[in-house]
């Protein structure tokens, strides 16, 4: 009876990071990872240990401060700035939910495409997003929590076997990946590689999906500070998780040519994996990748709205602050939104809304953690055992420069194309 019991438990703790990390992960992890080992190779491997522990810190910060204090990080911001940040969260939980909501679609779609092919590949992108989006609306409304959850870990397997194996198939270097793990290097320097160095380490586990991890805790039932403990091994698989998805992405792009950018990526990967690794081979990756995108837009769709209904309703000053009620009417009309209004965004782009989107979202992961470094501060409305650490401070920091520095890659490439 105990063996039985124990997996499940071991589910359990691990199960909010294998959600966030899931969510994170999409085609633009896949498409900067192989893009990367396409262009320098398995030596930048310890970029993705980099970002991916740069993560975890930052949401174990999140963690530490909501089990303190009893509060999401987003309900702690609004109590103390008010309706000036209630009001730039909204804007960006719109835009950002637009544009990577018609882009989770569209990844979907053309995935799907890939392995079953009804029409054209523009049509059967709509057609299979819009399936995607559906399938995804009625899980969570049906199945709340516990089916969102099940389902989750079966894309999550399917994506993380079928991309281990992949990638092992390729059989690498490994000498040279170990080296590329523990020594950091950064080749073609002067040229693209700082670039793409950084790319590759801001780039890994997700932006605003970071916060939507204090809600699947409270899902889970961790509300004390004791349970940070757990927090952190569920954090650190689930990362660690990410790390080695990434490092794979980073495997298989080494190997084969690889061109292409986002979800496309997924096709012309899969089509060049049939020289190596022949017909199973480009079918494994197709399916992985699919588990990839798929779980992305699953996680999206559930957490999102978390964020929405409390930047509407949270008010601590508020009788009807704990009103749950209304808080789920919130959250259903914008996951109903989410899962209607980005299909609009399948159809065209729009560049100087984006290029506005791009600003909010290359500024997000550095005020996070400027952020953090504010809300759990000595002094601070956290307990004395929340607070930063000097080493957590120095983490936070490298945090700043290093997202700072991949935010400004990125908006560079939105104005001038490279």
């Amino acid at each position: 009876m105990q063996d039985r019991v124990r997996p499940r438990l071991l589910m359990t703790v691990i199960g909010p990071g294998m959600l966030v990390a899931a969510t994170g992960v999409g085609a633009g992890d896949l498409a900067t990872g192989a893009l990367a080992g396409s262009k320098l190779g398995v030596a930048v491997a310890w970029a993705v240990l980099l970002g991916a522990g740069l993560k975890f810190v930052l949401n174990e910060g999140l963690a530490r401060w909501q089990l303190s204090t009893g509060t999401t990080i987003l309900e702690g911001a609004i109590a103390r700035f008010g309706r000036p940040l209630r009001v730039i969260m909204l804007a960006y939980i719109v835009a950002w939910t637009y544009f990577t909501g018609a882009a989770l679609m569209s990844a979907c779609g053309v995935a799907a495409h890939a392995v079953a092919p009804i029409l054209d590949a523009r049509s059967d992108k709509v057609l299979y997003g819009l399936m995607h989006s559906a399938a995804a609306l009625v899980l969570i409304r049906l199945g709340g929590f516990p089916l969102f959850e099940r389902v989750m870990r079966f894309c999550i397997g399917v994506m993380f076997i079928t991309v281990l194996a992949t990638a092992i198939a390729l059989r690498p270097d490994w000498q040279t990946l170990a080296t590329g793990l523990l020594v950091p290097t950064i080749p073609d320097f002067s040229g693209d590689g700082l670039r793409w160095t950084v790319a590759l380490a801001g780039g890994v586990g997700g932006t605003l999906t970071i916060l939507c991890y204090g809600y699947w805790i409270r899902e889970a039932g961790r509300t004390r500070p004791e349970d940070l403990t757990v927090c952190r091994w569920d954090l650190a698989s689930g990362y660690l998780m990410t790390a080695a998805f990434g490092v794979c992405m980073l495997i298989i792009g080494s190997r084969i040519s690889v061109e292409g950018r986002s979800a496309q990526l997924l096709v012309v990967l899969a089509d060049e994996l049939r020289g190596p690794l022949g017909p199973i081979g480009r079918w494994m990756f197709l399916i992985g990748g699919w588990g990839a995108v798929f779980s992305s837009l699953l996680g999206v769709w559930q957490s999102v709205p978390y964020l929405f209904a409390d930047a509407c309703v949270y008010d601590p000053g508020s009788p009807e602050a704990q009103d749950r009620e209304r808080h789920k009417r919130y959250y259903r009309t914008w996951l109903l939104l989410t899962a209607t209004v980005p299909v609009l965004g399948m159809f065209g782009t729009f560049e100087q809304i984006q290029m506005v989107y791009a600003v909010f979202g290359a500024l997000f992961i550095p005020l996070l953690a400027v952020g953090l470094l504010y809300f759990n501060r000595a002094g601070g409305p956290v307990g004395v055992q929340a607070r930063n650490s000097g080493s957590t401070i120095g983490l936070l920091l490298v945090a700043v420069g290093l997202f700072a520095a991949f935010g400004y890659f990125e908006l560079y490439r939105k104005l001038f194309g490279n």
